[in-house]
Protein backbone atom coordinates (compact mmCIF):
# COMPACT_ATOMS: atom_id res chain seq x y z
CA UNK A 1 0.00 0.00 0.00
CA UNK A 2 1.01 3.48 -0.86
CA UNK A 3 2.58 5.99 2.25
CA UNK A 4 0.14 8.03 3.32
CA UNK A 5 -0.01 11.71 1.94
CA UNK A 6 -0.93 14.41 4.59
CA UNK A 7 -0.41 18.03 4.01
CA UNK A 8 -2.00 21.00 5.69
CA UNK A 9 -5.11 22.65 4.38
CA UNK A 10 -2.83 25.27 3.61
CA UNK A 11 -0.53 23.57 1.06
CA UNK A 12 -3.48 21.84 -0.15
CA UNK A 13 -4.61 25.17 -1.27
CA UNK A 14 -1.82 26.19 -2.58
CA UNK A 15 -1.16 23.38 -4.80
CA UNK A 16 -4.41 22.75 -5.65
CA UNK A 17 -6.76 24.84 -8.38
CA UNK A 18 -9.80 26.95 -6.82
CA UNK A 19 -12.19 23.66 -8.07
CA UNK A 20 -9.90 21.07 -7.25
CA UNK A 21 -9.31 22.41 -3.79
CA UNK A 22 -13.63 22.78 -3.66
CA UNK A 23 -13.90 19.10 -4.96
CA UNK A 24 -10.98 17.03 -3.38
CA UNK A 25 -10.82 18.63 -0.07
CA UNK A 26 -14.56 20.42 0.54
CA UNK A 27 -16.10 17.53 -0.91
CA UNK A 28 -17.97 19.93 -3.34
CA UNK A 29 -19.42 18.89 -7.04
CA UNK A 30 -18.72 19.91 -10.46
CA UNK A 31 -21.81 20.91 -12.19
CA UNK A 32 -22.80 17.87 -14.73
CA UNK A 33 -21.20 18.33 -18.66
CA UNK A 34 -18.60 20.56 -17.43
CA UNK A 35 -15.83 18.62 -16.20
CA UNK A 36 -12.99 18.09 -18.81
CA UNK A 37 -12.77 13.95 -18.18
CA UNK A 38 -17.04 13.53 -18.53
CA UNK A 39 -16.54 12.35 -22.67
CA UNK A 40 -13.09 11.96 -22.53
CA UNK A 41 -12.17 8.71 -24.63
CA UNK A 42 -8.43 9.40 -24.53
CA UNK A 43 -7.16 5.32 -23.32
CA UNK A 44 -4.81 5.64 -20.05
CA UNK A 45 -4.95 5.45 -16.06
CA UNK A 46 -6.88 8.59 -14.14
CA UNK A 47 -4.41 9.16 -11.04
CA UNK A 48 -5.95 11.25 -7.91
CA UNK A 49 -5.38 15.17 -8.46
CA UNK A 50 -4.15 15.77 -5.38
CA UNK A 51 -1.33 12.93 -4.58
CA UNK A 52 -0.81 11.07 -8.39
CA UNK A 53 -1.98 7.47 -7.06
CA UNK A 54 -3.59 5.44 -10.09
CA UNK A 55 -7.23 4.98 -9.55
CA UNK A 56 -9.10 4.09 -12.67
CA UNK A 57 -8.37 3.15 -15.99
CA UNK A 58 -9.88 4.19 -19.10
CA UNK A 59 -10.71 0.49 -20.00
CA UNK A 60 -13.54 0.52 -17.33
CA UNK A 61 -14.86 4.00 -17.98
CA UNK A 62 -18.34 4.15 -20.02
CA UNK A 63 -20.95 6.68 -20.65
CA UNK A 64 -23.33 6.57 -18.15
CA UNK A 65 -24.98 9.36 -19.41
CA UNK A 66 -24.50 11.31 -15.87
CA UNK A 67 -22.54 14.10 -17.06
CA UNK A 68 -19.25 12.52 -14.60
CA UNK A 69 -17.04 10.30 -15.49
CA UNK A 70 -18.03 6.73 -14.53
CA UNK A 71 -16.03 3.68 -13.81
CA UNK A 72 -16.92 0.79 -13.32
CA UNK A 73 -13.94 -0.62 -10.41
CA UNK A 74 -11.10 1.02 -9.57
CA UNK A 75 -7.48 -0.37 -10.81
CA UNK A 76 -7.04 -1.87 -7.54
CA UNK A 77 -9.62 -1.68 -4.30
CA UNK A 78 -7.43 -0.60 -2.05
CA UNK A 79 -6.58 2.89 -3.94
CA UNK A 80 -10.24 3.74 -2.63
CA UNK A 81 -12.28 4.05 0.65
CA UNK A 82 -15.78 4.00 0.95
CA UNK A 83 -17.70 6.26 3.59
CA UNK A 84 -21.47 6.84 4.18
CA UNK A 85 -22.88 10.28 3.32
CA UNK A 86 -25.57 11.61 4.63
CA UNK A 87 -25.42 14.96 3.02
CA UNK A 88 -28.72 16.16 0.86
CA UNK A 89 -31.01 14.15 2.24
CA UNK A 90 -29.92 11.25 1.43
CA UNK A 91 -27.69 7.88 2.07
CA UNK A 92 -24.75 7.37 -0.47
CA UNK A 93 -21.54 6.27 -0.71
CA UNK A 94 -18.53 8.87 -1.14
CA UNK A 95 -15.38 7.26 -2.63
CA UNK A 96 -12.07 8.93 -1.71
CA UNK A 97 -8.35 8.11 -2.07
CA UNK A 98 -7.06 5.95 0.05
CA UNK A 99 -3.51 7.98 -0.08
CA UNK A 100 -4.81 11.20 0.75
CA UNK A 101 -8.10 11.39 1.81
CA UNK A 102 -9.47 13.71 -0.86
CA UNK A 103 -13.01 13.18 -2.40
CA UNK A 104 -13.35 12.00 -5.53
CA UNK A 105 -16.99 11.38 -5.67
CA UNK A 106 -19.78 8.35 -5.33
CA UNK A 107 -20.22 4.79 -6.18
CA UNK A 108 -23.82 3.70 -6.58
CA UNK A 109 -24.70 0.53 -7.60
CA UNK A 110 -26.44 1.03 -10.95
CA UNK A 111 -23.61 0.64 -12.94
CA UNK A 112 -23.46 -2.42 -15.68
CA UNK A 113 -21.95 -5.73 -15.46
CA UNK A 114 -19.47 -7.47 -14.46
CA UNK A 115 -19.35 -5.12 -11.10
CA UNK A 116 -23.20 -3.38 -11.34
CA UNK A 117 -21.20 -0.40 -10.50
CA UNK A 118 -20.76 2.99 -10.82
CA UNK A 119 -18.01 5.06 -10.04
CA UNK A 120 -19.30 8.53 -10.27
CA UNK A 121 -16.01 10.69 -9.87
CA UNK A 122 -15.71 14.20 -10.35
CA UNK A 123 -12.87 15.42 -13.14
CA UNK A 124 -11.68 17.78 -10.78
CA UNK A 125 -10.42 15.14 -8.81
CA UNK A 126 -8.54 13.50 -11.63
CA UNK A 127 -5.65 14.20 -13.43
CA UNK A 128 -5.26 11.98 -17.01
CA UNK A 129 -2.03 10.05 -17.93
CA UNK A 130 -2.09 9.24 -21.52
CA UNK A 131 -1.53 5.48 -22.78
CA UNK A 132 1.52 5.59 -24.29
CA UNK A 133 1.24 4.25 -28.27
Amino acid sequence: MAEKVEKSEAEWREELTPEQYHVLREKGTERAFTGKFWDAKTPGVYRCAACGQELFTSDVKYDSRSGWPSFTQPVDSGRVEEHQDRSLGMVRSEVTCSRCGSHLGHVFDDGPAPTGLRYCINSASLDLEPKEG
